[in-house]
């Protein structure tokens, strides 16, 4: 499942990170109880017929669940929420059996107690029940679109039993073999293809089988009802459609391509062919999460599969294929092969995460995706190096609540940096017939953490598993300290690094991990670094460097003339993923107050004439946390955009106007740095060209280049009119295209004109904007720094018609964007009003949300007279 971290908008750098909120929820603890299923009872195959009711969303079922009995017994418990049941009856090699139905709401279970004992061995039970078709984005939920309704199913990780009574655990693998009786003016798609299609029962309905699925979880299991239309293709023999609304079947084919490629790359490289006969892509009008991989029958937000290449950007297409590329990656890791408990669910996550980049990048190798897994990397240890981090492996998911707080940046991006460093280490080639390995032994079964790393081991001889274990069961990241190489050895010390300087330092954490040196002709030697080690063996080269490739999960400091040796050669002497990687470590001691900020400045200038998109989006990042947190007056600000004048704008002018020959590297670049130029240069020349390309986009997209075109629309938003308001919100409510109908939303929370800003606020909760979104509307307008007051005030003032958009993983979301206030008054304002108020699943984000506060309090403190000192120096110069 891609979570909503994953949404591309069209977006200012303010909007992109507020809608990054949800991949930094941390789970903790908690001490809520157990809500396991006995394991006396094995479901092996359900057969599932089920009629929705549109018009009153609702929903009635029959279902036959094969059991085996384990032991003798007089009870069956499984779960079951929101479910009315009429009636269960068991089979067993005995005689028929009726049983009453006790439920335990707070844990999601049903009993059946029947009159006798059960005999150990084969069982089938029958249960007819009802449900209701709910509006909270989960279980078997009604979406809408255009005046038609639809029939539609999001359960990851533990709401299929709110569709059908079922073992919901994903050890609890069985075959689901489905039926439904829908409208006869709608079609229904399902995990298996199509066996039959008869009219009936009733004069205006017509019954759909579907194939029997292969041995899954339940959360795998899907069914969407409703009027969809497809565009279909083939890869491997595999039939593959791609499917829409009606009036957005014609942004399909793009995802189409994808998938053809994805599938067929996936196939050569786990060696094992796509299992089923068909693959189903499916956009939903109302969809939580960024995608969902139900086994053959894979369900997306409509921005994350649809768009029209013409008029898309660079970043909306690399999106999309990675989005598609993620889901298709589980079909193997997560739905072949399942974790076994879902504190494991870094096993789906972070290779999906892990492989979606390998897939892309061979697709679209001018895409550079390794600089984006760089640039992702340094976000991933940013984000681990917070004192509410937790371990890969979580310690304690029990409960739905604890589940569904593990979806975060621990679980997709260090799972995957992990990886990375250790297909790194082993070589690509070792490290495949690892993961081969490890998919065959496991395939249609359930899998640990050790069952990876020992068949890494095995297949490698090398001690994968102590490498992984470490990074895997350890919270938090290393910092290497390299002192000054000498015959041929460096020394090296490590400690656990928080980016907070005042968070104590846990005694004794220590890491096992490979450390990979570049050398004299471009290669790299890694050495393995153990919790006692010294010092390390390092190969000739003319500059020491010790991340080659920028693929190293820990942070690097060196002595000063290393690391003034790495400024000087920055351009010429590292790759690009490792410029990244410089960079980011640097930014990483100025939060640490282990260097200045100007220090970091200085190094971003050395940058600014890179010709990477990555590079350069990667080494300016930090330039709206500094103008937003650091400086203090106008005055400050004033000279710290004409310091981003007068170092960017000759860059931004040496690329030219848009040609339809320029790269898709060469079109990001240019927007990158028009945004940093126009949201914080204040450069003139931009804020005019914004005000023109964007009246010119609206008018025509086609018109113009749309990746520059929708960075302009960002920056003309920010100082925008009641006219431009008016438009983008039009476009909004009337467009058809999901990429301009998303972008255009984003952008009016981005308005800093204060009606306009309280206007965006009311429209977010109005209940015309879909509850998938109204959250991150609201985060936005908390991240933008002119806005951040008025929306807080507002959210409480209007608490219950905030609270009312709310689902699962939104109110997370909301929760954390209060985090970007940077003083006491308001952390506590903060805290005291979510103590009043409570958010469900959200106690980890409120956690983090406080801490990110009080982390930009002391960072204001340390590096804000650094600044001041730096400031004066530019303008002296």
């Amino acid at each position: 499942m891609k979570t909503c971290c994953f949404f591309t908008l069209t977006r200012g750098p303010v909007a992109a990170a507020a809608v990054a909120l949800a991949c930094l929820l941390l789970v903790a603890p908690t001490s809520a109880r157990a809500q396991r299923l006995p394991t006396n009872v094995i479901p092996v195959h359900y057969t599932l017929t089920l009629t929705p009711d549109l018009a009153n969303a609702a929903f009635s079922g029959v279902e036959r669940i094969d059991v085996n009995l384990e032991q003798p017994t007089n009870s069956v418990t499984l779960n079951a929420a929101e479910i009315t049941f009429q009636s269960v009856v068991i089979f067993p090699n005995g005689p028929r059996q009726t049983g009453a139905v006790s439920l335990d709401p707070e844990k999601e279970q049903a009993t059946f107690t029947f009159p006798n004992t059960l005999a150990a061995g084969a069982a089938t039970l029958e249960i007819h029940f009802t449900g209701v078709l709910n509006n909270e984005l989960r279980g078997f939920y009604l979406s809408k679109a255009e005046g038609r309704r639809y029939a539609v199913t999001q359960f990851e990780p533990t709401d299929a039993r709110r569709a059908f009574p079922c073992f919901d655990e994903p050890a609890f693998k069985a075959v689901f073999a489905i039926t439904l009786i829908v409208p006869k003016n709608d079609t229904a798609i399902s995990n298996g293809a199509i066996v039959s299609d008869t009219p009936g029962p009733g004069p205006d309905q017509h019954t759909l089988e579907f194939s029997a699925t292969p041995k899954m979880s339940t959360y795998l299991v899907a069914f969407l009802v409703g009027q969809f239309q497809c565009t279909a293709g083939t890869s491997d023999s595999v039939a593959i459609r791609v499917c829409a609304t009606p009036e957005k079947v014609a942004y399909t084919p793009y995802a189409l391509s994808v998938a053809e490629f994805a599938l067929h790359y996936y196939d050569n490289y786990f060696g094992i062919p796509y299992p089923l006969k068909k693959l189903d892509l499916i956009a939903i009008p109302d969809f939580e999460a960024g995608a969902m991989e139900n086994f053959g029958a894979i369900t997306y937000r409509e921005t994350d599969l649809l768009l029209d290449p013409r008029t898309a950007s660079v970043n909306a297409k690399e999106n999309v294929a990675i989005v598609v590329a993620h889901e298709m990656a589980h079909q193997w890791f997560g739905d072949l092969v399942t974790m076994e408990w879902w504190n494991n669910i870094w096993l789906n996550e972070g290779f999906a995460t892990w492989m979606e980049n390998k897939t892309v990048a061979a697709m679209h190798p001018e895409w550079k995706i390794p600089q984006v897994v760089a640039s992702d990397q340094q976000s991933t240890l940013n984000l681990d190096a917070q004192p509410t981090t937790r371990s890969i492996r979580a310690p304690l998911a029990n409960t739905p609540a604890e589940i569904n707080q593990l979806f975060d940046g621990i679980t997709y991006y260090k799972a995957s940096a992990v990886l990375l460093t250790v297909e790194n280490y082993l070589g690509p080639e070792v490290f495949q017939k690892g993961v081969h390995a490890y998919l065959t032994a496991h395939q249609y079964g359930n899998a640990t953490a050790e069952d990876f790393w020992d068949a890494q081991t095995e297949t490698s001889h090398k001690p994968v598993d102590k490498i992984m274990e470490s990074l895997v069961l350890e919270p938090g990241e290393p910092i290497l300290t390299f002192g000054a190489p000498s015959g041929g050895r460096v020394s090296v010390t490590q400690k656990r690094f928080f980016l907070n300087p005042g968070t104590e330092t846990p005694a004794g954490e220590k890491w096992t991990l490979p450390v990979c040196f570049k050398t004299g002709s471009g290669g790299q030697d890694c050495a393995l670094l153990g919790p006692e080690t010294a010092s390390l063996k390092i190969p000739q080269a003319s500059l020491f460097y010790a991340n080659s490739g920028g693929k190293g999960y820990y942070r690097s400091a060196y002595e000063p003339a290393q690391y003034q040796a790495l400024v000087d050669q920055v351009e010429t002497g590292l790759e690009p993923t490792e410029r990244v990687s410089v960079a980011g470590d640097e930014w990483a001691r100025v939060r640490a107050d282990q260097s200045t900020v100007g220090d970091y400045l200085n190094l971003a200038a050395a940058l600014k004439a890179d010709q990477n998109a990555e590079v350069i989006s990667s080494a300016l990042g930090p330039i709206g946390t500094i103008d937003d947190e650091l400086a203090a007056t106008p005055d400050e600000r004033a000279t710290f955009a004409a310091w981003i004048r007068r170092t960017l704008e000759p860059e931004y002018l040496k690329l030219g106007p848009p040609s339809p020959n320029d790269s898709s590297d060469k079109r990001q670049l240019r927007a990158s740095l028009f945004r940093v130029l126009g949201y914080y240069g204040q450069d003139p020349t931009v804020l005019a060209d914004a005000k023109r390309i964007t009246g010119q986009y609206l008018a025509n997209p086609a018109s113009v280049e749309p990746t520059l075109a929708q960075t302009a629309l960002a920056v003309a938003a920010q100082h925008g009119n009641v006219q431009l308001f008016n438009q983008l919100q039009n476009v909004y409510e009337t467009s058809n295209n999901p990429e301009f109908q998303e972008g255009a939303l984003r952008m009016l929370a981005e308005f800093e004109n204060p009606a306009l800003v309280r206007r965006a606020l009311s429209f977010a909760v109005s209940g015309k904007v879909r509850n998938q979104d109204a959250a991150i509307q609201l985060a936005i307008a908390l991240e933008m720094p002119d806005s951040r007051q008025e929306a807080w005030d507002y959210i409480k003032n209007n608490w219950d018609k905030v609270q009312a958009q709310l689902t699962t993983a939104m109110g997370s979301v909301l929760v954390e964007g209060t985090g970007d206030f940077c003083s006491a008054a308001a952390r506590d304002d903060v805290e005291s009003f979510f103590a009043a108020h409570k958010v469900s699943a959200a106690n980890v984000a409120l956690k983090h949300a406080i801490e990110h506060i009080d982390g930009c309090i002391e960072f204001r403190r340390l590096q804000e007279p650094n600044l001041k000192k730096w400031l004066a120096a530019q303008s002296a110069s």
